[in-house]
């Protein structure tokens, strides 16, 4: 049955992930980010955060990134290059399936995703 969801609640009741970075846990992370609908083969979520993410890919799918308020710069890595976005409020970009890519926001980013699952993590400095 279809719902209507009100992302601007459901952002209120999360508390924003300050100073990412590649020592945050997955539970950090995971209290900072609400999972808003199944779909497809994975969800809908949104959270908000400043700092930067580790390395994620998505083998199950493109990925749709939305920028609700803020900015960050988004790092694509595919086989054999590396794309930098520049991604600020009202933007968004689909990530290709399993493309290496991270999130820099050192100002604060909201974001909204559709993201296929699973996902895989990596510290590496390229993990490709």
């Amino acid at each position: 049955m279809p719902k209507a969801i009100d992302i601007g609640a459901v952002l209120s009741t999360l508390t924003p992930l300050r100073n990412r970075g590649l020592d945050t846990s997955e539970e950090e992370a995971s209290a900072a980010f609400a999972t808003l609908a199944s779909f497809n083969n994975g969800g809908i979520f949104t959270g908000s955060f400043d700092g930067a993410s580790p390395w994620e890919r998505h083998c199950g799918g493109d990925e749709l990134v939305h920028i609700l308020k803020g900015e960050t710069r988004l790092t694509i890595l595919s086989e054999k290059a590396e794309d930098i976005l520049e991604l600020k409020e009202g933007m968004m970009t689909v990530v290709p399936k399993g493309c290496w890519h991270r999130f820099h926001a050192p100002d604060g980013v909201t974001v909204l995703t559709a993201t296929p699952q699973p996902t895989d993590h990596s510290t590496a400095e390229d993990p490709r």
